[in-house]
């Protein structure tokens, strides 16, 4: 079952039927869909999608997703899910313009990797950011992930695969 996360500023909260609307217009929005790496999509098909996150997604508990929440305000989405990139795990973040640039997407990937680390016990995660999204790129270059390789699309549009533990370890004792 997906659990309730908190970070200092956010709640990820499994999303609710009440929250449809929310998660339909994040994901019409033309910049989230830019920086997303997708074409937008009708809305009746984006409805589809969020009754199979409520029908299908949790029921059979596939991967763990939220709405993101600040202040009782819907700010974005967010996921850990297999991914068919490589074998192991995704991290997907999503924020709606009104609330970028305020620390936010640092603070919902930070809380994703601590919620992989001791829930799902993964030692690494993965990311998937399109090749010209600079602001989501220096983030996770200040977050420590590492460039896996490039996956380049049909239409030439480059996506890097990014990796990155989900615990710092520990250094070893001098001596040993």
């Amino acid at each position: 079952m997906t659990p309730v996360l908190h970070t200092e500023r956010l709640t990820f909260r499994p999303y609710r039927p009440g929250d449809e609307d929310d998660f339909v217009a994040l994901l019409r929005d033309e910049e989230v869909c830019r920086w997303m790496g997708q074409e937008r999509v009708p809305e009746a098909d984006i409805r589809t999608l969020f009754r199979a996150i409520l029908t299908d997604v949790y029921p059979q508990h596939r991967f763990d997703v939220w709405g993101l929440w600040h202040d009782d305000v819907y700010v974005g989405h967010a996921e850990v899910k297999p991914t068919g990139n490589v074998d192991g795990h995704e991290l997907v973040t999503a924020l709606a313009p009104g609330h970028w640039g305020r620390g936010l997407g640092t603070e919902a990937v930070r809380g994703l990797l601590r919620h992989a680390a001791d829930n799902l016990g993964l030692k690494e995660a993965y990311g998937m950011v399109g090749g010209d999204n600079t602001a989501s790129l220096a983030l996770c270059r200040r977050l420590g992930f590492r460039h896996v390789r490039d996956v380049v699309g049909d239409d030439g549009t480059v996506t890097r695969l990014l990796v990155i533990a989900t615990t710092v370890s520990e250094p070893e004792p001098r001596g040993a």
